[in-house]
């Protein structure tokens, strides 16, 4: 209508609800996001930091009494009994599997379950490692009495060597620290570190002083990825029927073909068939970029002498490390005169997994 007062248009605060219902947000102030960022970073590097400093310190702690451990450990014929409550039934759990996996027979056993009836599982050959910040916990105290009348020497892991527990343990492994990277100084996170590192430690050690092998290993880890990297063998994955070799008379008109099949790499042999150079696709352009008439030269002109190898029976992990350690895309497979048997390639031992 003529003369009716227009209001001007309305702006929607932020946060506010639009007609379907949906609310909208405003967006951050300039600086926010990146301040966040910087700010979580800052404080993901502290506790890193600390808790990288707490290790360091244990590691300049670590004396007679960690030997101590060892000993106690070996002595028992028995299972190691691991435990503990809360976060440090956690780590007990942890170094419980990897004393299992590295050749020490371990189990965890929760103090509240062992106390109401899982007992049984527990003889006076085994040993027991105990896991407490404290150790003073009213679970684990009870289970270490069990423990002591029936003869199982205890192994303490904690970060107190005055408690109750630290008093009956048979060997003391000190994991204090001076405080927890968590700002409240109150969930477990710097000595919890401290002590699943204290746990490798004596697995490591004990590993070693067991005369623990990469066979044992791998006899005790025969599934998945970690399987196969330690039982695939060069000959399971090898290239050995119709392999080319070329004699090292050969001239490099004669690797041309050979190279195209084999996805570039052919081995040059001696006429007893032993392997005594190897030729690749870039030793072939290297060698038409310089040489304009290059097909009647000698092979043996342009083919890597002494060429790293692998031998039949040797690990395929073993090498695929070979090959990224000096940047090769294949092997030729000996056997033990040096004879060519086969090629094993990065790229077969990728689909093989080990990779």
């Amino acid at each position: 209508m003529p003369g009716a007062m227009t209001s001007p248009p309305k702006t929607r605060a932020a946060g506010a609800a639009d007609a379907g219902g949906t609310r909208t947000h405003a967006p951050s102030p300039p600086g926010r996001d990146a301040d966040a960022a910087a700010s979580a970073i800052a404080e993901a590097a502290r506790v890193l930091r600390a808790e990288g400093r707490a290790l360091l310190h244990l590691a300049d702690r670590t004396d007679q009494a960690f030997v101590e451990a060892v000993e106690t450990v070996l002595a028992a014929s028995g299972r190691v009994i691991v435990s503990g409550i809360g976060k440090s039934g956690i780590v007990a759990r942890k170094i419980a599997a990897t004393l299992t996996s590295t050749g020490t027979s371990a189990f965890f056993l929760h103090p509240v379950e062992g106390l109401h009836g899982d007992l049984g599982i527990v003889s006076r050959e085994d040993v027991a490692i105990l896991v407490s910040k404290s150790g003073d916990t009213g679970e684990l105290a009870a289970l270490a009495a069990y423990l002591l009348r029936y003869g199982v020497p205890i192994v303490l892991i904690t970060g107190n060597q005055r408690s109750s527990l630290a008093r009956h343990a048979t060997a003391l492994l000190d994991c204090s620290v001076a405080e927890e990277a968590c700002p409240l100084d109150l969930a477990p996170t710097t000595s919890t570190t401290a002590a699943m590192a204290m746990g490798d430690a004596l697995a490591i050690v004990l590993l070693r002083r067991r005369g623990f092998e990469l066979a044992d290993f791998a006899r005790l880890h025969p599934g998945g990825a970690l399987g196969r990297r330690l039982t695939l063998l060069v000959d399971d994955v090898m290239v050995g029927e119709g392999y080319p070799s070329l004699l090292q008379d050969a001239l490099v008109r004669d690797c041309i073909v050979p190279l195209a099949r084999m996805r570039g790499t052919v081995a040059i042999v001696d006429g007893r068939d032993r392997v005594v150079g190897v030729v690749t696709a870039g030793d072939l352009t290297r060698l038409m970029e310089r040489e304009p008439d290059f097909l009647h030269i000698p092979i043996r002109a342009i083919m890597s002498p002494e060429p790293r190898l692998a031998r039949l029976g040797t690990l395929a992990s073993a090498s695929a490390r070979e090959m990224e350690e000096h940047g090769v895309m294949a092997l030729p497979v000996v056997d033990g005169e040096g004879g060519l048997r086969g090629v094993v390639h990065l790229h077969d031992l990728m689909r093989s997994g080990v990779l």
